[in-house]
């Protein structure tokens, strides 16, 4: 048998190995990713983050984490005070912590088994316990109400998922379903609230209408009153004029004499008049002249 040289026996060693071995000599880890590695089932302390890792173990086994935001959305059927199931469907926001992957292999598992093991059991207990501070079913359609159980879910999911190396960023309430006879009862009061708007609307119009119809009484009364004043002024004006007339024709007796001889004047003016002159003291009065007559 010919026994071959010791330095090529090395070289024929290196290039099985290289052949059997190359690929698991250097790791290459994709991005938003990290890697754990285990050594006969033992899993190594440290991780590695992305990119090319030369040279590593090549009789290590290895594990892949994906740490990129990632989303949960969960379905529950959440009781009330007042015993009553309403729906919800939460999302949750997480991501898993690269430095604890090691622990999260060696105590969990995958990132599928994290979300069975810790955060879906967490998430739902969370919302039952949350659920029993609220009195009434439909007190879920407040904002304030689910405010307050977002801000819980939140801070609660954070303290127990945290230390599973899990972090919490987000907690959204995306929808809530009432229980049906209680959907209608609310539709119901909707309906009942827009007919009180509508009659209290048309009342407010009835009475801007009134009001109005109030107005013009008021200031039509307001105008008759003065027009009545203004005839009231007038006559009291015409009376004293006559009083005062009256007066004078008492104390001047001439007056009466002038104002028929105004008259007289005024008629004369007249083509069409016919003047005459009687003698007063005369039993049978006649006519001592005529003036007027055109022949």
């Amino acid at each position: 048998m010919v026994q071959l040289p010791k330095p090529l026996l090395i070289v024929i060693a290196v290039v099985f190995v290289f052949i059997v071995f190359g690929s698991r000599f250097y790791q290459s880890v994709p991005a938003g990713h990290v890697a754990v590695a285990t050594l006969f089932g033992e899993v190594q302390p440290k991780h590695f983050t992305e990119g090319l890792h030369i040279p590593v173990n090549p009789l290590f086994d290895w594990y892949f984490y994906d740490v990129r935001q990632k989303t949960h959305s969960e379905t529950s059927n959440v009781p009330s005070q007042d015993q009553l199931q309403t729906k919800i469907d939460v999302s949750v926001q997480y991501r898993l912590v690269g430095d604890q992957t090691p622990s999260i292999l060696k105590e969990t598992g995958s990132i599928n088994q994290v979300i069975a093991v810790h955060v879906v059991p967490q998430l739902r207990s969370q919302i039952r316990e949350q659920g029993k501070t609220i009195k009434r079913a439909e007190d879920f359609f407040l904002e304030e109400t689910q405010n307050t159980l977002q801000v819980a879910l939140l801070s609660g999911l954070r303290e127990y998922l945290g230390s599973k190396g899990v972090e919490v960023e987000a907690v959204l309430i995306r929808d809530i379903t009432l229980p049906p006879f209680i959907i209608k009862a609310i539709e119901g009061k909707k309906e009942r609230e827009q007919e009180v708007e509508k009659q209290k609307a048309e009342l407010e119009r009835y009475h801007t209408e009134q009001q109005q119809k109030i107005a013009l009484a008021i200031a039509e009364k307001d105008a008759a009153s003065a027009k009545a004043e203004e005839r009231r002024l007038l006559a009291d004006a015409r009376a004293y004029e006559i009083t005062k007339i009256n007066e004078a024709i008492g104390k001047n007796p001439n007056y009466v004499k002038l104002q028929a001889l105004e008259a007289l004047q005024a008629i004369s003016k007249d083509p069409a008049a016919k003047i005459y002159f009687i003698n007063g003291d005369s039993p049978q009065p006649l006519p001592l002249m005529h003036l007027g007559d055109i022949k």
